[in-house]
């Protein structure tokens, strides 16, 4: 069964991070225990510069994906944790193993 899976790379502005890291812990912890599509929200952090941060979001599919969008929490975390990164890239997988 395909996933819909999302890899972000975030770069946080150094004087930031740990306002940026309780706002996107939050939003990660209310998406995995709210939202039923969710199947997999982690949030990485490179051992070597902390500034460096990751997340790995699987969906049941991209409707789900969607739907993750419109939440309040996806929402508050968007406009307060957003303008906190100097850089943020987002890419699109489907899983198909395992």
């Amino acid at each position: 069964m395909s996933a819909f899976t999302l890899i972000v790379h975030l770069q946080a502005k150094p004087d930031e991070v740990d306002r940026f890291m309780e706002m996107a812990l939050e939003n990660a912890a209310a998406s995995r225990s709210t939202e039923p599509g969710c199947q997999r929200f982690d949030v990485l952090v490179d051992p070597e510069d902390r500034t460096k941060i990751a997340f790995y979001e699987v969906y049941d599919n991209k409707q789900a994906f969607e739907t993750h969008q419109e939440t309040a929490h996806f929402k508050k975390y968007f406009e307060n944790a957003v303008p906190l990164l100097a850089d943020r890239e987002r890419r699109f997988f489907n899983r198909v193993a395992p």
